[in-house]
C-alpha cells in the first residue's frame, strides 16, 4: 500500500494550462566496474593511447525526463518522487540538479537517451505505473544515462567521438546535448506520393526501388508493374510499395525456401522446404508430435510429475499431478537486427523465441535457451591472430564483430534473465574472407 512520505514537496506546474512541461530528476548510479577499463582499452586499440591516459575516473547518473501534462500538487509530486527514488536511498533523488554540475572544465560529460521520435518500452511501463498510482498527467517518462569522465587534460576530437560511440546505440538512442525541454523531435511526416506506373511503366518502380531501398528483384519489378498496370489499372503509392517490400520479403514469405529452384537453366523437382520435409514422410511411424507448422517442433514425451494449477480462471494453489509433457524446440534468427543494434536486436530475438514457446499448442513452458553467434574477424585488442586481415572494412551501418559478440550476448541473456529463462549452451564462430 502506498503511503506518501511526510515532508511536503513543492508542486510541479506547467508554464500554462495548455503546456506540458519536462522536469528532470537526477539519481547518481554506480558505474559498471568494466566501464573505465573498456573505454581506455578501446581508445588504445584505435591508436589513441595518449588520450586514454588522460582519463582518471568516471561517474554515472540517471536522469528521469518526466513530461507533465497538467500540474501536480504537493501530494502527487511526492508520489512521483517516491516512485523514482532509490528504495533505500531516497534522499539521492534531486530535482533539476545534476551531480555533475560542479565538474571541472577538463571533464567530459555526455548524456544519452532514447530517440525522441518514439516512446521507449521503459516509458510505456513507467507511464502505466504512474497511471495506476493516480498520476494520469504523466504522459511520457524517459530515462537517460549520464557520464562524467574526469580528465587530466582535454581529449582530442577523435577520442571524444570514439568514447561517445561506445556509450550508446546509434539506432535507438541519441545524445542529449542539453537537458530536454520537449519530446518533439521536429520531424515532419513526408507526404504520400504516387508512383506513375500507368505513365512510365516499370522504370517508375525501378526508380523508387532504388531511392527507398525496397529490395525488389527483376521478378518483383515485373510482377508489381503488371499487377498495377494491367490488373488494378492504377498507380500505387510509395506506402504500398514499401509495404510490399516488407510483406513479401524472404523473412515473411520464404521465397527462396518455398520457391522453385532453377539451376543452370534446369528446374529442380523439389523446393528447399520440400527437401527438408521429405526427411519426415507422412504415413511412416515416428516420434514427432509437431513438425513444420505451429510455433515450435515437438517430439513425443513421457509421463512426469508436474506442478499444475487447481484453478484456471483465478488464482489458486498448485498441486503435483501426473502429466504427459512433450519436449519442444524453437529457433529464432535475428541476424540483421543484431548486426545493426546488437543488444536490443538479440534481446528481441530472445523475446520472439519465448513468444513462440508460449504459443505452441495450447501453451508450453520455457526451460532454457541456446545462443549462437557467427561473425567476421574479431580483431580483439592485444590478441593478434595471424589469419585475421586488419584491412577488412565492415559496413558502416553494422556493428563490429567484436561488439556483436559482446553486446548481443548481453542482450540475449538480459531478456532471458528478466523472464526467468537461463542461457545454458551455445557456440560462436568467427571467420573473415573476401
Amino acid at each position: 500500500l502506498y503511503r506518501a512520505p511526510p515532508p511536503p514537496c513543492p508542486p510541479i506546474m506547467p508554464d500554462s494550462a495548455d503546456d506540458s512541461k519536462i522536469v528532470h530528476y537526477y539519481r547518481e548510479t554506480e558505474p559498471p566496474h568494466s566501464l573505465l577499463p573498456s573505454v581506455k582499452e578501446r581508445l588504445t586499440s584505435l591508436g589513441l593511447s595518449d588520450d586514454a591516459s588522460k582519463i582518471t575516473s568516471v561517474r554515472t547518473e540517471s536522469c528521469f525526463n518526466v513530461s507533465v501534462g497538467a500540474g501536480l500538487d504537493a501530494e502527487h509530486t511526492a508520489r512521483l518522487e517516491w516512485l523514482l527514488a532509490e528504495t533505500f536511498e531516497n534522499d539521492g533523488l534531486r530535482l533539476e540538479k545534476s551531480a555533475f554540475d560542479g565538474a571541472g572544465t577538463a571533464a567530459l560529460s555526455a548524456e544519452f537517451g532514447p530517440r525522441k521520435t518514439f516512446a521507449s518500452a521503459f516509458s510505456s511501463n513507467a507511464v502505466s505505473i504512474c497511471a495506476a498510482c493516480d498520476l494520469p498527467s504523466i504522459t511520457r517518462l524517459e530515462r537517460s544515462r549520464r557520464y562524467c569522465f574526469e580528465l587530466s587534460s582535454p581529449l582530442g576530437n577523435d577520442a571524444t567521438e570514439a568514447v561517445k560511440a561506445m556509450l550508446h546505440d546509434r539506432m535507438t538512442e541519441e545524445e542529449y546535448k542539453e537537458p530536454l525541454t520537449t519530446f518533439d523531435s521536429g520531424a515532419v511526416t513526408e507526404p504520400v506520393i504516387t508512383v506513375p506506373i500507368m505513365k512510365e511503366g516499370r522504370s517508375a518502380l525501378e526508380r523508387i526501388n532504388e531511392e527507398r531501398g525496397l529490395g525488389f528483384d527483376d521478378f518483383d519489378l515485373d510482377y508489381y508493374t503488371n499487377l498495377f498496370k494491367e490488373k488494378l489499372g492504377r498507380d500505387p503509392t510509395d506506402v504500398e510499395c514499401f509495404d510490399m517490400g516488407q510483406s513479401n520479403s524472404e523473412h515473411s514469405r520464404h521465397w527462396f525456401f518455398g520457391g522453385k529452384m532453377v539451376i543452370d537453366g534446369e528446374t529442380k523437382p523439389h523446393t528447399l522446404f520440400q527437401m527438408v520435409k521429405a526427411t519426415l514422410p507422412k504415413g511412416v511411424p515416428n516420434n514427432s508430435v509437431i513438425a513444420f507448422h505451429d510455433n515450435s517442433s515437438a517430439i513425443r514425451g513421457y509421463e512426469v510429475e508436474a506442478l499444475v494449477p487447481t484453478e484456471f480462471g483465478k488464482a489458486g494453489p498448485m498441486i503435483k499431478d501426473k502429466r504427459t509433457l512433450h519436449p519442444i524446440l524453437t529457433a529464432e534468427t535475428h541476424n540483421f537486427p543484431s548486426g545493426v543494434a546488437p543488444f536490443p536486436g538479440a534481446e528481441t530475438g530472445t523475446g520472439g523465441r519465448l513468444r513462440d514457446v508460449m504459443a505452441t499448442g495450447r501453451g508450453a513452458y520455457p526451460v532454457a535457451g541456446v545462443s549462437s553467434y557467427c561473425v567476421g574477424n574479431l580483431n580483439v585488442p592485444g590478441y593478434d591472430l595471424p589469419w585475421e586481415d586488419k584491412d577488412f572494412v565492415y559496413p558502416s551501418n553494422l556493428a563490429l564483430p567484436l561488439d556483436i559478440e559482446i553486446e548481443a550476448s548481453n542482450g540475449a541473456s538480459d531478456y532471458g534473465n528478466k523472464y526467468g529463462e537461463p542461457v545454458i549452451h551455445g557456440f560462436t564462430r568467427s571467420f573473415g574472407l573476401r
